[in-house]
Formats: structure tokens, sequence, C-alpha cells
């Protein structure tokens, strides 16, 4: 279809298109043996305030089609995308419809240049309320798309947005009104978990072509991470003063001691076993005082929260030398008198005197650790990571035992241990943060937000490599009359890390940490208040279960549960860094409807809608209440991430996944594995 020079012969172009029995049999047809749908139109509402709502209209466009924009440089060539919006006295038009930047080519359909779309187009419209009654705004919009081989004829789609009046529009929702659709249902969530219950079916037969992946979570590695962040935070006990200077005495205490070699390492082989018992112990009493819902919990309660966070900002001051935290004394000299008994329960006090001693530079570490294998980790969180911790810490004194040698190889204490210590001071400020930020996404007080939190961490690890490099001192500092080639290189690691932090501020995903900054929706920056959408990536997606089980039904599409949470690290993880593949992302773009459930969100629910839970026993007054309840009741865990696939009728597509897994290619197998099986189950 080539474009006339003749501008007066373009209309007789279109004619043939529309009116041409020759167009649409014969060779036309062969171009359009099958219909051909490759753009779908989606609308949405997002609002503003109480009296302004925006109208999103937005395009989902098949590989290698386009749509052409608004405003082309000619008029002589494709036809121009247009909206018309009936005229209601409820509404009144803010402003013309916002269309975002085209791309230009050389369209060959019409040897010219052009402006298009391609993937998908936004379009957005700002709406005054005029009225305090419910009202549809009606419409109907044009557009013309092509390929590089052949154009389809303009088509018109209608288009409704349903407006519950002034102050009716949820903010936090998208609101999809299709024309002919069902009205969405409002329940609680006890109606929703019954009807989920009722819908899926536990003995679901998944034995057919479609794959199934092995076992039941994506986590394969969370326990051996927590065991893991244990020895790190063990290896950093090591080299703080309180117990990096009790490792030769002690060594040296237990050869001298003994009648022989053999026995001096034996003892040193209790003593360290000791260690392990006293520190595992104390994972042990933390995993039994406080159940798996308590530590799931403790990850979203505001008051946990803000008590970590003060703890954490008294720790980092500790280590910085303004003041030490110490155990009672007597505590101290009680057990030191139990360890002059002798035998090997006078060994075990004197290992229980060191970890007394020692609180003032093991405590902060023990009590991040805890913290974070409480949050993370599960019910066993804490006994893993204490037996990781107790493990490097014991080590150095049966190693040391065993070869005396050793010792004089060990470097002499001095003023690097007090590096050591400071510099544990300011990853403990930087830790901080991410809790006073975990109760500020929870309850949307907006003071922390991405841009901000990132801001805070260049300036922390900003001064803490210079610190490294000798130029900031503390009143118990030395004067450095030169810096070591060790502290150089921690120096250059640690600057080199703050200048990786800075493209953030505009926008670079840090996959390095990744988890514990805010959300890239949750920012200062955000012109588009993609915030109040809460999706990845610039997804669609949906925050209550029924509206966006409707649209599902709606699109004849399967749908992901995405059980999440604010203050969740191993959520965002998934989402950086798997979610963000292309081939995964396409995925949840075109083939599932995507709804979000945040499990520890804080805003309140109606009071009709508050009730007590049939599955635990507790209130659920507001929405994290609810998609807790909704998760517990239906699927028996209450851990984060986790992915239900079902079909728009409830039904499980696959086996449920949570946890998180890097491995791209297996969430691509799973999502795969839902969608082949919802269409087996279409046909």
């Amino acid at each position: 279809m080539k474009r006339s020079k003749n501008i007066f012969l373009f209309p007789l172009f279109y004619s043939l298109i529309y009116f041409s029995p020759f167009f649409w049999s014969g060779a036309g047809a062969e171009a359009f043996s099958q219909i051909q749908k490759p753009v779908k139109w989606h609308f949405s509402v997002n609002k503003i305030s109480d009296t302004e709502v925006e109208l999103i209209l937005k395009a989902t466009i098949d590989k290698n089609w386009h749509i052409y924009a608004m405003n082309q440089e000619s008029d002589q060539g494709p036809i121009s995308l247009t909206f018309n919006f009936e005229k209601n006295k409820n509404y009144s038009l803010d402003g013309k419809i916002n269309e975002p930047a085209p791309e230009k080519m050389f369209d060959k359909n019409f040897e010219m240049n052009v402006k298009y779309f391609e993937r998908e187009a936004a379009y957005k419209q700002k709406v005054k309320i005029l009225s305090q009654e419910s009202f549809v705004i009606k419409g109907t919009l044009n557009f013309m798309t092509c390929n590089d081989n052949m154009c389809l004829p303009p088509t018109d789609v209608d288009f409704e947005f349903k407006i519950e009046g002034k102050g009716a529009v949820s903010p936090n929702t998208i609101a999809v009104i299709k024309k002919d659709s069902n009205t969405l249902a409002k329940t609680n969530s006890v109606d929703t978990a019954q009807k989920v219950s009722a819908a899926n079916i536990d003995d679901e037969n998944f034995n057919d072509n479609c794959g199934s992946l092995a076992g039941d979570d994506f986590e394969t590695l969370s326990g051996w991470s927590i065991f893991i962040q244990g020895l790190i935070g063990g290896l950093l006990a090591l080299l703080t003063p309180c117990v990096f200077s009790m490792i030769p005495l002690t060594v040296s205490f237990f050869i001298k001691q003994s009648k022989d070699r053999k026995k001096g390492f034996r003892n040193a082989l209790v003593y360290s076993i000791s260690i392990v018992l006293i520190y595992v112990a104390l994972g042990f009493i933390i995993t039994k005082l406080f159940g798996a819902d308590t530590l799931n919990k403790m990850a979203s309660d505001v008051w946990f929260n803000l008590f970590f966070f003060v703890i954490f900002i008294v720790f980092a001051v500790s280590f910085f030398g303004v003041f030490e935290i110490t155990l009672p004394s007597s505590w101290a000299n009680r057990t030191d008198r139990a360890a002059e008994r002798g035998g090997l329960i006078g060994i075990f006090f004197m290992a229980f005197t060191l970890s007394l001693v020692s609180f003032s530079c093991t405590g902060p570490i023990i009590g991040t650790l805890l913290v974070q294998a409480a949050v993370g980790g599960g019910t066993m969180g804490p006994l893993l990571g204490m037996t990781g911790f107790a493990i490097a810490l014991a080590l150095p004194f049966a190693l040391f035992a065993a070869f005396p040698a050793w010792l004089s190889s060990l470097p002499k204490a001095g003023g690097w241990l007090n590096t050591v210590k400071v510099s544990l001071g300011f990853l403990e400020l930087a830790l901080a943060l991410k809790f006073l930020s975990n109760v500020d996404l929870a309850y949307h007080w907006g003071i922390l937000k991405r841009e901000i939190f990132i801001s805070l961490w260049i300036i922390i690890f900003g001064l803490w490599g210079f610190y490294l490099l000798g130029k900031i001192r503390f009143s118990h500092d030395s004067e450095a009359k030169r810096i070591s080639i060790t502290r150089l290189m921690f120096a250059i690691v640690v600057l080199s890390f703050t200048l990786y932090l800075i493209p953030g501020l505009w926008g670079a995903p840090l996959k390095l940490i990744s988890g514990f900054p805010p959300p890239d929706f949750y920012k200062v920056w955000n012109t588009e208040k993609t915030e109040d959408k809460h999706c990845p990536h610039d997804l669609s997606c949906f925050h209550d279960y029924d509206e966006g089980m409707a649209y599902a039904k709606s699109q004849g599409k399967p749908v992901m549960l995405d059980f999440t949470g604010w203050s969740c690290v191993n959520c965002r993880k998934m989402e950086d860094n798997v979610w963000g593949d292309p081939e995964v992302l396409k995925r949840l773009q075109e083939d599932y409807v995507l709804i979000s459930l945040y499990v520890d969100d804080k805003t309140s629910l109606p009071e009709k809608e508050q009730n007590i839970s049939k599955t635990t026993g507790n209130k659920i007054k507001n929405l994290g209440n609810k998609w807790s309840d909704l998760q517990a009741a239906v699927y028996k865990t209450n851990s984060q991430p986790y992915y239900v696939l079902i079909d728009n009728n409830a039904k499980k597509l696959a086996k449920p996944r949570g946890g998180y897994n890097p491995d791209v290619n297996i969430f691509k197998q799973f999502l795969d594995e839902g969608l082949c099986r919802y269409k087996k189950r279409k046909e």
C-alpha cells in the first residue's frame, strides 16, 4: 500500500480499504485469513484528590506492530489517534489529554516520517469531579495500527469510566471498568477467604505435559544464608578489641595449665564447644519465645521497628566511643568465681565469662544478627544465625590451641581494633535506617522515600570512607601518621560503594543493595504518581483480590497472586533481580493479571469490614490483616514472597512457590507451567 503523491487521491486509498470487496476477499483475504487484534486497550482511574481524578487509557501493542501518535507532522500520512469524551454535567476535562513522547521513523507504508508507539502507550486525562453522585464518563477513541507489511483499518473503541463521586474513588485501587462487565463485588476478608478456599482443590492433579517444578518453594538457600550471615558476624566479633585480645591469653592459659599439649588442646576444644552451646542456646530461647507468627509480625510492627531503629542508633553511638554498653559487673564476677572450680564445668563458665565481658563489642553484632534472622529467616532464623556466629567465634580458640605456633603470626592489638569498632558503628547506622523505612512504607508516611534513604546512605558511607583515610577522627582515636595498605584498600572499597549509590538518586536499579532501599515507585521525584499503583517496573497490577479477579475474568487471563510486604527484603530482591528480566516482564505484562497483596499494609479498613478471623482468632482491622488472613486461611502459610498461579475462577494452576531464588529460568518455567495449564483448561 503505497501513498499516492497526489493529496486528492489519499481519501480514495482509505475508501478502497473500507469498501472494496477485493480487499476483504481474494488477495486481501490472504493477509486477513485470521482476525488480527494486535492492540488491546486497558482503562483505569487514578485518584488525585477528592475533586480530581486521572483517567488512564493504555494501549498494549503486539510485537512488530505500532500505532500512530495524535499529532503527525503531515495530514497526508496515517490516521492519527483521536479521543472523544461525551459531554456530561458531572465532570469537566482539566486540560488536554497527556500523550507520552512518541518515537519517529520512516514508514514505508506511507513513504514518509511518522510519529508512532511500539509495545505500549499510556494516555492520561485529568478530570474535575463536579458531582457528589456516581456517574459514568463515556467516550470513543479511534486509532490505526500497522506493521512493516500491512495496515489494519482504523478502529473505534468505546470506553467507560465509573466515577463514584467526590471523595469516593480509592487512592490505592486501579478500578478497571469495561463495557458490559459485571459490577465488582466488595467482600470482607472472611468472605474472600471462604470463596477462594471453595474454589481451590488441594489435591489438584498436575500430572500433565505442562511440566512441574520440584519442591514447594523457590527458597533453597535461605537457611544457609542466615547461617553464613552468622559466620560473618562471628568473624567481625573476633576483630573487636573485647574478643581479639582474649585469643592469645586464653589459648596460652590452656597450654600452660595443662600437663601436656594433648590435654591443652582438649580443654581449648571444650572451651570452644561451650561458646557454641551458649550462643546456640540464646538462639534457641529466642526461637521458642517467638513463634512463627510473632517473628513474621516483627518485620512490620511499628513499635518493634521503631524500637530496633533506636537500638541500632544506640549501638552505633556506642561503637563510636561515646559510651560502652556493659552488663552488670556482678554477673561477670559470679561466672568468674564459677570458672575457678576447674574441670569441665569451670571451662564452661570461663566461656560464659567471655560472653559477658565481651558484650560491649559483641552485643550490637548479636542484636543485628538476631533481628535480621528473626524477621527474615522464619522460625529457625535465630537458631541458625547464632549457630553460625558461635562457630566463627569459637573456631580460633580451638585452632590456635591445636597449632600454638600460629599465635606468633597474630597481629598485635592496637589502634586497628578501634578502627574495626568504629567501622561497625557506621554499618549499624546504615542498618538502622532500614527499620525506620519499614514503618514509613507500611504506614505511607512519606518521610523516608527512596531518594532520601539513598542520600543518607551516601553520607554515611562517604563519612566512613573519609574516616578510613584518616580525615575524620573520634575522641578516642590516636593520630595516624600513615595509612596502612589494608586500611587504604578498605577505604577504596567503601568510597567506591558510595559512588555506586549516587546514580540511584536518578533511578538506577542498585542491585547490590536490592531490598534495602524503598522500592523505585516510592520516591519524591515522582511526576506520574506511580506510588499509588505500588507496581514494580510500571506493571499494571491490582491491590484488591475481588477487583483483580473481575478484571482477569473480563480479559480471559490467568492470575498471579503476589503475597508481598513493604518490609519484605526478599520480595524486593525478586522484583528487582527476577521480575526485571525482559522475558519474565513480558509474561507478567501480557499473559497474567498481577494481584499484589501487601500483608503489612496498615491502611485501616472501614468499620463494617473489620471482623474476627476464623483462622487465627485475631481482629482484622487493616488491609495487611485482611490479606495476611487470606494467605493463612487458604494457603496455610504466612511467609513472603509467596506466589500463587490461579485461573480466573480461583483454581490453582501450579504448586504455589515462596521465598527468594535469583534463577530467572526457574521463575519463567513456573509462569509457563501455569499458562500452559490455563490454556489446556480452556480447550
